[in-house]
């Protein structure tokens, strides 16, 4: 069973929002066994629109609209849809009453414009909204299926969860489809693959292997598809275990979770605490760990500190080590790192210094010079980096970095 995924709204083609709908959507679909073929975003104009459905049609199963059902002239997805199915328009009274009271909900006037949002194709099923005035609209032709919904994401999630996804399980006998997914860091993709060659070879037809980079960081995840749940956790789990077992010192974990969290579930399971003393990166790393729930059990907090003053106040900087090498230096990122461990009291601090750009390089530390320095009671590790002259990249590479190297000291005590 394919699907695909279609938003519509010049807003997402210009950049002004970006399109959360269609992750969320691919994921769901991918829980119940429905593979997406293809996520496409279009204008807001007829004919891009029905070039849109009329691909998609022949491309795929199910195909999931999102955008384009409000009130005013600029949202046209309803018109467009009555024109590609060759309908008229009819109000619905389901749809009607939603609208009522939601607008008496909220003490609003009822206008013509309202009203108006009632008015459906006339050879479509309506789902009622029940947190919007857009109604989505069920088709069938040709034994498609199409379904235009709101694209504002709550109302799009409650009517996938309560409708969309359970008429779908109800009517079609869906394949199961499992993964398995392994972090690794410190190794790069191309090298990673050689390692694992002989056991990607190996894998049957019906399990895949994709490799997902991210900053000194590779996912690996195997999927798999078919009719016995049971026995496809247990063949991805062998491959898995192969794999594991080969790069076994690059592996970070074998849950599906990001870099941070797996370092906070490790320190959280040897009773560690960690702290910060960001420059560069401006509380970057901090928010990274601090987003996930029971941060606080392992995170003692840390410190933001741009000024000489405040690195030497807060972190314990010595005024001639600022003075002779600078506060992009290995003699300052190593202080302040043993300062955070001092003054907050942790187990571990990670400490970074840099410049992040576009300017304030010079020429023997151009923009892109970032000092990273990991300590734990015992020991302290720092190294430098030359990234690149791009600020928010320079945040992130700096951040990726700063976990990798705390990971490494990590394993090395752990």
């Amino acid at each position: 069973m394919l699907a695909e995924i279609i938003t519509i709204g010049d807003e997402i083609l210009i950049g002004q929002i970006i399109d959360t709908n269609s992750a969320w959507m691919a994921k769901q679909l991918n829980l119940i066994g429905v593979s997406v073929k293809q996520i496409t975003s279009v204008s807001d104009d007829e004919q891009h629109i029905i070039e849109a459905l009329e691909l998609a049609e022949k491309r795929a199963d199910i195909i999931l609209i999102t955008g384009g059902l409000g009130p005013t002239k600029d949202d046209i997805t309803k018109k467009t849809l009555a024109k590609y199915f060759n309908m008229g328009f009819r109000n619905d009274p389901g749809a009607l009453e939603m609208v009522r009271q939601i607008f008496e909900k909220y003490k609003r006037p009822l206008l013509d414009i309202n009203i108006q949002q009632a008015d459906v194709p006339d050879g479509c099923e309506v789902i009622v909204n029940k947190n919007g005035t857009a109604p989505c609209m069920w088709f069938e032709q040709n034994n498609k299926i199409f379904v235009s919904m709101p694209g504002v994401p709550y109302e799009m999630m409650y009517l996938m969860d309560d409708e969309i996804l359970p008429r779908i399980t109800s009517r079609f006998k869906l394949p199961f489809i499992v993964h398995k997914t392994i972090l690794t860091a410190n190794i790069g993709e191309s090298f990673l693959a050689k390692e694992i060659e002989e056991i990607e070879d190996s894998l049957p037809a019906h399990i895949k292997l994709a490799y997902l980079p991210k900053l000194g960081q590779v996912r690996l995840r195997l999927s798999a598809k078919g009719d016995n749940e049971t026995a496809l956790n247990k063949e991805v789990e062998v491959y898995a275990k192969q794999i594991i077992s080969k790069v076994n010192k690059f592996v970070v974990t074998d849950e599906d979770i990001p870099l941070e969290k797996a370092i906070l579930n490790l320190m959280k399971s040897n009773g560690l605490t960690l702290s910060t003393a960001e420059s560069c990166t401006g509380g970057y790393i901090a928010h990274l760990i601090t987003q996930h729930p029971g941060s606080s059990s392992v995170y003692w907090g840390g410190a933001v500190a741009y000024a000489y003053e405040l690195k030497e106040s807060i972190l314990g900087v010595k005024e001639s080590t600022l003075n002779t090498f600078g506060a992009v230096s290995e003699q300052t990122v190593t202080e302040m790192a043993e300062g955070a461990i001092k003054h907050f009291k942790t187990d571990y601090a990670i400490a970074v210094s840099g410049i992040a750009g576009p300017d304030g390089g010079t020429e023997d530390k151009p923009v892109g010079t970032v000092w990273i320095a990991i300590s734990s009671k015992h020991k302290t590790v720092a190294k430098v980096f030359n990234f690149s002259n791009k600020r928010i990249q320079n945040i992130e590479r700096s951040a990726a970095s700063a976990l990798a190297m705390l990971l490494n000291l990590l394993k090395e005590t752990v």
